[in-house]
C-alpha cells in the first residue's frame, strides 16, 4: 500500500484530495494557507485534517526512511530473503519494522554471541530439532573444548541454551503477539515507595488497573510520581498465557531429553529478554497515548481561549493583584495604548484602602474608565473586595471581570515585554497583559509561550517538541483564521501568519515605521527578505483599512481581484461599495454558481468563498464565541451553599471533567458524569474552555477549596 492510499484510508477522503494536499505541503505551502485558499485543489479539507495529514505524511516518509536502512543493513550482511522483504515492506508500524530487524542488528557482545564464538551453535539446533535419543549430557561432551574455553558439559549446555533464547527472543511473530496480549491482558499496578509520606499520589499508593483500560491522565500521573520517587509502577504480564503460547510455538514433540530444557530456555527468554523489552514498549506506548491525547486537549482549550470575542471600544484598568509590593495599575485606551499606570496599596500590610480608592476615582473619571481586568493570582480576592466597594460609591458605570492571569509573568519577565516596554517594571508590564487580554485576548496571548497559559494538564511531564509543535500550530491556524490588521498587528502577531516568519515580521514593522501606513498590499514586496512565495502565502491574510483598494481590507487573495472586480461589474456593483457594506445580498443575485463561475474563470468554491467575504468584509469568526461574563459584584466561597445555581466561564477542559470560574477565586469542578445525561467519552464533547454555562453547586469543601458542581440541573 502506498502513502498516498495509507492517508487515504486513515482519514477517509479521495485519493484526489490526499494527492493535492500532499502536491501542495510539497511545494512549501502552509496548512492555514491551503485551508483558506486552495479549496478548490483539495476539496475544501480544513486545517485541522491537512495538520492530521501533514503529521502522518511525516511519520509515514520516516516509515520508508527505516524500512531501507533495514534492508541495506540485511543486504550487507547477505541475509535478506524474498519473503523477510516482503515482510518489511509490508510494516506498517516502526515497531514492526524493528521486530523484523531485531535478528540481524548490530548487538553489544550478548551471552548468545559468545557461545556462538565458542562453536556451540550446532548443540542449540541438536536441542531445538528435539529428536534425541540419550540424553543430552552425551551430545554436550564433544563440545568440550580448552581452546574454546568450554570446560565442562554444563558449560556446553548453558552456552547453547543462551542462543536459543536469543532466538525467541528475535522472532518478530512471538513479540507480536506477546506485545498484544500483554496490552489486552495486562495490569499496570502501582505502589507507594513510602506509604508513611503524605503525596498528591495517595490515590495510587495501591492502584491496580487493566492496561487497556488506563485513562491518559492516569497514565501521566503514574509517570510523574515514579519520576518524582515516590511511586514504584510495573505492568503484570499475564505469564500463563504467554508461557502456553511459547511452548507450543516451540516445543514440537514431547522428548524426555530436550523438552525439559526448552521449557527452561523459554522461561529465560521471556523473564530476562522479552518481559522488560515489552514492558518498556507497553508503557512507552501507553505515555504516547496519553500524551497525544493531552496534546490534543490541550490544543482544543487553546483554540478556544484564543478565539474568546474581543471587548472592543472600551478604556480598560489592568489590575495585577499583590500584598506587599501594591496592586499595580495600567490604563490603556480602547487600542490598548498605555494611557496611566500607577500602584496603590489597598491590600495587607498596608491596607491604604481609602487612599487607594481616591486614586482609582480619579483614574475611572480621567479617562472615563468602563471596565477593570483583575488578574486571579495572589491578592486577588481582597482587590475584588475593594473594587466592589468602589462601584457603589462612583456615579459612574464600571464593571469588573476576574482574568485568568497564566503567563503575564512570563510575558513581563520577557525580551518581548522589555523590547515593547523598556521603562516599565515588571508588574507594570504584567498589569498592562491583564487590561489588553481582556481588549483582545489572540493579539496579547500570542506574546506568551502557549506551555505557560494554563489551559494544559501534565504538559511538563510531555515531549516537549512535539507538543510546542502542535501548539504552534493551533496558534497559527487561530491568527490565520482572524487575520490580522497590517497596519496595527505587532510583530508578535505578525510572525503567526502564513509565510512569515519571525525576522520578516520585525522587517514589516520596521517598514511601517520608517514608511508610514501601508496603502495596498503590494507594497508588502518592498519589505526585506518578503519575495512573491511569502507574499503569496500571508496577503489574504493581511488586511489594510481605508486604502487604495477596498479588496485590500477583506480576506479575497490578491490572485483573486480580477475575478471580485469582474464579479461585481456583471452584477452592478463598484469596488467602492465594499468599503460602505453596500454588499449584503450579493448572494441573492446569483442564480447559477456554476454558469458563473465559468465566465470568471474561477471555481465555484473559491466563487462561493469571494461572495461571501464580499457581503461580510473582513468578518471575526470570534464574534460568534459568547462573551466574557462582567461583574459587579463579590461572591465568597463561604457563601456557596449545595443547590445554588449560578452561571459561570469554563476555565479548563482535562480528561475527567472541566473547571468553572463561578467568581468565587477558586474554581469548581464539573466531574464528566455530572455533565450531560447522556454518556460521553471525553468532556469536550459537551463543554470548551470559553464556554458560559449554567451549574448547581453540589458540595463544598472550604478547608481544601473544592467546588463541586454539576451542569445536570
Amino acid at each position: 500500500m502506498d502513502i498516498i492510499e495509507v492517508l487515504q484510508k486513515e482519514l477517509q477522503v479521495g485519493r484526489h484530495q490526499v494527492e493535492a494536499a500532499v502536491k501542495l505541503i510539497d511545494e512549501g505551502n502552509t496548512i492555514p494557507f491551503i485551508a483558506r485558499y486552495r479549496k478548490e485543489a483539495t476539496g475544501s479539507l480544513n486545517d485541522e485534517v491537512l495538520r492530521s495529514l501533514d503529521e502522518r505524511l511525516k511519520y509515514l516518509r520516516g516509515l520508508e526512511e527505516k524500512k531501507e536502512q533495514v534492508l541495506s543493513s540485511i543486504r550487507e550482511q547477505e541475509k535478506l530473503t524474498p519473503q523477510l522483504e516482503a515482510q518489511i515492506q509490508g510494516a506498517m508500524t516502526m515497531v514492526a519494522v524493528e521486530d523484523l530487524y531485531r535478528p540481524y542488528r548490530p548487538k553489544r557482545r550478548t551471552r548468545a554471541m559468545i557461545a556462538r564464538e565458542k562453536g556451540l551453535e550446532p548443540l542449540a539446533d541438536y536441542i531445538m530439532q528435539q529428536t534425541a535419543k540419550e540424553p543430552l549430557e552425551k551430545e554436550a561432551e564433544k563440545y568440550i573444548s580448552e581452546e574454546k574455553e568450554v570446560d565442562c558439559v554444563d558449560a556446553a549446555l548453558n552456552g547453547a541454551k543462551d542462543i536459543l533464547a536469543e532466538r525467541i527472543s528475535d522472532n518478530a511473530e512471538y513479540r507480536t503477539y506477546i506485545r498484544r496480549v500483554t496490552t489486552d491482558q495486562g495490569m499496570i499496578q502501582s505502589s507507594a515507595k513510602d506509604e508513611e509520606k503524605s503525596s498528591v499520589y495517595e490515590m495510587y499508593y495501591q492502584y491496580e488497573e487493566p492496561v487497556r483500560k488506563c485513562a491518559g491522565h492516569r497514565v501521566l500521573a503514574l509517570n510523574r510520581g515514579e519520576n518524582e520517587k515516590l511511586l514504584t509502577v510495573k505492568v503484570n504480564a499475564p505469564e500463563e498465557v504467554i508461557s502456553r503460547y511459547l511452548k507450543k510455538k516451540i516445543i514440537q514433540m514431547d522428548n524426555p531429553y530436550t523438552t525439559f530444557v526448552l521449557e527452561e530456555v523459554i522461561e529465560d527468554s521471556y523473564k530476562r529478554l522479552i518481559a522488560p523489552a515489552i514492558e518498556r514498549e507497553v508503557r512507552n506506548q501507553l505515555t504516547e497515548t496519553a500524551e497525544e491525547g493531552a496534546v490534543k486537549v490541550f490544543g482544543k482549550n487553546l483554540e478556544q481561549l484564543l478565539m474568546q470575542p474581543p471587548i472592543t471600544g472600551k478604556v480598560v484598568m489592568g489590575w495585577d493583584p499583590a500584598f506587599r509590593t501594591g496592586c499595580k495599575l495600567a490604563v490603556v485606551d480602547s487600542t490598548g495604548k498605555v494611557l496611566d499606570t500607577v500602584v496603590i496599596y489597598p491590600t495587607e500590610p498596608q491596607k491604604k484602602v481609602e487612599e487607594a480608592k481616591k486614586v482609582l476615582k480619579g483614574l475611572i473619571s480621567k479617562y472615563h474608565v468602563s471596565l477593570i481586568s483583575v488578574g486571579n493570582g495572589t491578592a486577588s480576592r481582597e482587590s475584588e473586595q475593594v473594587i466592589v466597594q468602589l462601584l457603589k460609591e462612583i456615579p459612574e458605570s464600571v464593571q469588573y471581570i476576574i482574568v485568568n492571569e497564566a503567563g503575564a509573568s512570563v510575558y513581563s519577565a520577557s525580551k518581548l515585554a522589555a523590547e515593547e516596554f523598556p521603562d516599565f517594571d515588571v508588574a507594570q508590564r504584567s498589569a498592562v497583559s491583564i487590561a489588553r487580554r481582556l481588549q483582545d485576548p489572540l493579539a496579547e496571548l500570542v506574546k506568551i509561550d502557549p506551555k505557560s497559559i494554563g489551559v494544559g494538564q501534565y504538559q511538563h511531564d510531555m515531549n516537549q517538541k512535539h507538543l510546542s509543535e502542535a501548539l504552534q500550530g493551533v496558534v497559527e491556524d487561530c491568527v490565520n483564521k482572524v487575520g490580522v490588521d497590517l497596519n496595527t498587528a505587532s510583530a508578535s502577531l505578525l510572525e503567526y501568519i502564513s509565510g512569515i516568519n519571525k525576522t520578516i515580521a520585525k522587517n514589516i514593522v520596521a517598514y511601517r515605521e520608517e514608511n508610514g501606513a501601508f496603502k495596498d498590499r503590494k507594497q508588502l514586496l518592498k519589505v526585506a527578505k518578503l519575495g512573491p512565495k511569502a507574499f503569496e502565502q500571508c496577503a489574504g491574510f493581511m488586511r489594510i483599512q481605508g486604502g487604495k483598494n477596498p479588496l485590500d481590507g477583506t480576506s479575497v487573495h490578491p490572485e483573486s481581484y480580477q475575478a471580485a472586480s469582474a464579479l461585481l461589474e456583471k452584477l452592478g456593483y463598484k469596488v467602492e461599495d465594499i468599503s460602505v457594506s453596500g454588499l449584503k445580498e450579493l448572494g441573492k443575485k446569483i442564480h447559477d454558481y456554476k454558469k458563473l463561475a465559468d465566465e470568471l474563470n474561477i471555481g465555484q468554491i473559491t466563487l462561493k468563498d469571494i461572495v461571501s467575504e464580499l457581503e461580510k468584509p473582513a468578518r471575526d469568526p470570534r464574534a460568534e464565541m459568547p462573551g466574557p461574563i462582567l461583574r459587579t459584584d463579590v461572591l465568597d466561597i463561604k457563601d456557596l451553599t449545595p443547590g445554588m445555581v449560578l452561571k459561570g466561564t469554563v476555565r479548563n477542559v482535562i480528561d475527567f471533567g472541566a473547571f468553572v470560574d463561578i467568581g468565587v477565586h477558586q474554581d469548581g469542578l464539573v466531574h464528566i458524569s455530572q455533565m450531560t445525561e447522556r454518556y460521553i467519552k471525553h468532556p469536550l464533547e459537551a463543554v470548551s474552555v470559553g464556554d458560559i454555562v449554567e451549574v448547581k453547586v453540589l458540595s463544598v469543601d472550604q478547608a481544601k477549596k473544592r467546588i463541586s458542581l454539576t451542569m445536570k440541573i
